[in-house]
Protein backbone atom coordinates (compact mmCIF):
# COMPACT_ATOMS: atom_id res chain seq x y z
CA UNK A 1 0.00 0.00 0.00
CA UNK A 2 1.50 3.77 -0.53
CA UNK A 3 1.89 5.94 1.42
CA UNK A 4 -0.95 8.61 2.38
CA UNK A 5 0.41 12.12 2.51
CA UNK A 6 -2.72 14.32 2.51
CA UNK A 7 -6.06 14.37 3.82
CA UNK A 8 -7.84 14.15 0.58
CA UNK A 9 -5.51 10.42 -0.20
CA UNK A 10 -6.92 9.59 2.97
CA UNK A 11 -10.15 10.07 2.83
CA UNK A 12 -10.30 8.00 -0.73
CA UNK A 13 -8.23 5.09 0.86
CA UNK A 14 -10.69 4.95 3.52
CA UNK A 15 -13.51 5.20 1.03
CA UNK A 16 -11.77 2.37 -0.71
CA UNK A 17 -11.60 0.03 2.41
CA UNK A 18 -15.26 0.54 3.66
CA UNK A 19 -15.79 -0.67 -0.40
CA UNK A 20 -13.65 -3.72 0.02
CA UNK A 21 -15.56 -4.47 3.52
CA UNK A 22 -19.20 -3.67 2.42
CA UNK A 23 -18.16 -6.33 -1.01
CA UNK A 24 -16.64 -8.43 1.40
CA UNK A 25 -19.25 -8.43 4.14
CA UNK A 26 -21.98 -8.81 1.15
CA UNK A 27 -20.34 -12.04 -0.18
CA UNK A 28 -19.70 -13.63 3.38
CA UNK A 29 -23.54 -13.30 3.96
CA UNK A 30 -24.08 -15.11 0.61
CA UNK A 31 -21.84 -18.25 1.51
CA UNK A 32 -23.56 -18.43 4.87
CA UNK A 33 -26.64 -18.78 3.13
CA UNK A 34 -25.80 -21.36 1.18
CA UNK A 35 -23.81 -23.12 3.64
CA UNK A 36 -27.49 -23.14 5.76
CA UNK A 37 -28.87 -24.67 2.94
CA UNK A 38 -26.37 -27.20 2.53
CA UNK A 39 -26.89 -28.24 5.92
CA UNK A 40 -30.79 -28.78 6.25
CA UNK A 41 -31.61 -32.62 6.94
CA UNK A 42 -33.70 -33.22 3.64
CA UNK A 43 -30.04 -31.96 1.85
CA UNK A 44 -27.60 -33.58 4.20
CA UNK A 45 -29.63 -36.93 3.71
CA UNK A 46 -29.80 -36.44 -0.07
CA UNK A 47 -26.06 -35.88 0.00
CA UNK A 48 -25.30 -39.18 1.77
CA UNK A 49 -27.98 -40.99 -0.74
CA UNK A 50 -25.87 -39.59 -3.50
CA UNK A 51 -22.53 -41.01 -2.35
CA UNK A 52 -23.78 -44.27 -1.80
CA UNK A 53 -25.63 -44.71 -4.48
CA UNK A 54 -22.27 -43.43 -6.29
CA UNK A 55 -19.73 -45.89 -4.67
CA UNK A 56 -18.43 -48.78 -6.45
CA UNK A 57 -17.14 -50.42 -3.55
CA UNK A 58 -19.90 -50.05 -1.08
CA UNK A 59 -22.45 -51.25 -3.77
CA UNK A 60 -20.25 -54.35 -4.53
CA UNK A 61 -20.30 -54.59 -0.81
CA UNK A 62 -23.32 -55.22 -0.09
CA UNK A 63 -24.03 -57.29 -3.26
CA UNK A 64 -21.45 -59.70 -1.42
CA UNK A 65 -23.10 -59.71 1.48
CA UNK A 66 -26.46 -60.31 0.22
CA UNK A 67 -25.00 -63.27 -1.58
CA UNK A 68 -23.46 -64.36 1.50
CA UNK A 69 -26.90 -64.36 3.73
CA UNK A 70 -28.69 -65.68 0.99
CA UNK A 71 -26.42 -68.33 0.34
CA UNK A 72 -25.83 -69.50 3.78
CA UNK A 73 -29.56 -69.30 4.49
CA UNK A 74 -30.63 -71.71 2.08
CA UNK A 75 -27.63 -74.08 2.82
CA UNK A 76 -28.82 -74.29 6.25
CA UNK A 77 -32.19 -75.03 4.51
CA UNK A 78 -30.87 -77.92 2.57
CA UNK A 79 -28.38 -79.06 5.58
CA UNK A 80 -30.71 -79.46 8.67
CA UNK A 81 -34.54 -79.25 6.18
CA UNK A 82 -37.31 -79.79 8.55
CA UNK A 83 -35.28 -81.76 11.50
CA UNK A 84 -36.68 -81.33 15.08
CA UNK A 85 -33.11 -81.97 16.28
CA UNK A 86 -31.50 -79.57 18.49
CA UNK A 87 -27.70 -80.38 17.77
CA UNK A 88 -28.35 -81.01 14.16
CA UNK A 89 -30.14 -77.51 13.95
CA UNK A 90 -27.03 -75.93 16.28
CA UNK A 91 -24.54 -77.50 13.28
CA UNK A 92 -26.59 -76.57 10.67
CA UNK A 93 -26.13 -72.63 12.58
CA UNK A 94 -22.57 -73.08 12.25
CA UNK A 95 -22.48 -74.33 8.51
CA UNK A 96 -24.86 -71.35 7.34
CA UNK A 97 -22.50 -68.94 8.93
CA UNK A 98 -19.49 -70.59 7.25
CA UNK A 99 -21.22 -70.44 4.30
CA UNK A 100 -22.20 -67.02 4.61
CA UNK A 101 -18.99 -65.17 5.40
CA UNK A 102 -16.80 -67.43 2.89
CA UNK A 103 -19.50 -66.38 -0.04
CA UNK A 104 -19.35 -62.80 1.80
CA UNK A 105 -15.30 -62.59 1.36
CA UNK A 106 -15.33 -63.78 -1.84
CA UNK A 107 -18.30 -62.60 -4.15
CA UNK A 108 -16.46 -62.70 -7.14
CA UNK A 109 -15.34 -66.21 -7.37
CA UNK A 110 -18.98 -67.30 -6.85
CA UNK A 111 -20.12 -64.44 -9.09
CA UNK A 112 -17.60 -66.52 -12.02
CA UNK A 113 -18.65 -69.77 -11.32
CA UNK A 114 -21.98 -68.76 -11.36
CA UNK A 115 -21.51 -66.73 -14.59
CA UNK A 116 -19.82 -70.23 -15.84
CA UNK A 117 -22.90 -72.29 -14.79
CA UNK A 118 -25.35 -70.26 -16.55
CA UNK A 119 -23.50 -70.03 -20.32
CA UNK A 120 -22.99 -73.83 -19.67
CA UNK A 121 -26.79 -73.87 -19.28
CA UNK A 122 -27.66 -71.53 -21.76
CA UNK A 123 -25.18 -73.04 -24.30
CA UNK A 124 -26.44 -76.23 -23.85
CA UNK A 125 -30.25 -74.84 -24.80
CA UNK A 126 -28.50 -73.49 -28.34
CA UNK A 127 -27.55 -76.57 -29.55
Amino acid sequence: METINSAANLKVAIRQMELEQSIQGQLLKEQFIITVENFTPINLINGALDDISNSPYLVDNMIGSAMGLITGYFSKMLAVGSSNSLIKKFMGSIFQFSVTNIVAQHPDVFKAAGNFIMEQVFHRKEK
